[in-house]
């Protein structure tokens, strides 16, 4: 029997070994980098969240500034001095037309509807410094990576 034919029969198996730990070693970085990209899309899902929610603090700030009146007015709807989760009923004014088309937006951009309040509050024009406006946008952030039910932004602006 030749030399080559004995050193193949005494290396009979070993290349199904190798196979086998390869693809052992490929399955572990496969579920190691399906998790990371599970992290991935909780935390881009957080951000686009905080994202929408200063760009809609900043629409309804441009909306306030459109009708200014109602805005620096305390008894208008702009000024929703208490946290508030549903829109005021009714559309007869532009404000409170605005308002509800803002919080249709909030629900849709932050998600629960139970969850997701705001606050707004302006200094009325017998103040000495009338027209400035916080809003303050609270959203239940707790799916994301290490987030919290009580996300929040805050806006302060001049009208």
């Amino acid at each position: 029997m030749p030399t080559w034919q004995s050193g193949v029969k005494a290396q009979r198996g070993v290349a199904l070994i190798e196979v086998l730990i390869a693809f052992l070693i490929l399955g572990v970085g496969l579920i190691g980098f399906s998790a990371l990209q599970v992290r991935a899309v909780k935390a881009m899902q957080s951000s686009l969240q905080r994202s929408d929610a200063a760009i809609l603090a900043s629409s309804i700030l441009e909306s306030m500034r459109a009708n200014k009146a109602a805005a620096i007015d305390p008894s208008l709807p702009y000024n929703l001095a208490t946290r508030t989760c549903t829109a005021p009923s009714g559309s007869s004014t532009l404000a409170q037309a605005d308002l509800v088309a803002w919080f249709g937006a909030l629900q849709t951009a932050l998600g629960n509807v139970t969850s997701t309040c705001a606050d707004i509050t302006c200094t009325d024009s017998n103040s000495t410094t009338p027209g400035i406006c916080t809003i303050n946008i609270y959203w239940d952030d707790s799916r994301a990576l290490g987030g919290s039910s009580t996300q929040s932004v805050q806006l302060v602006g001049r009208l």
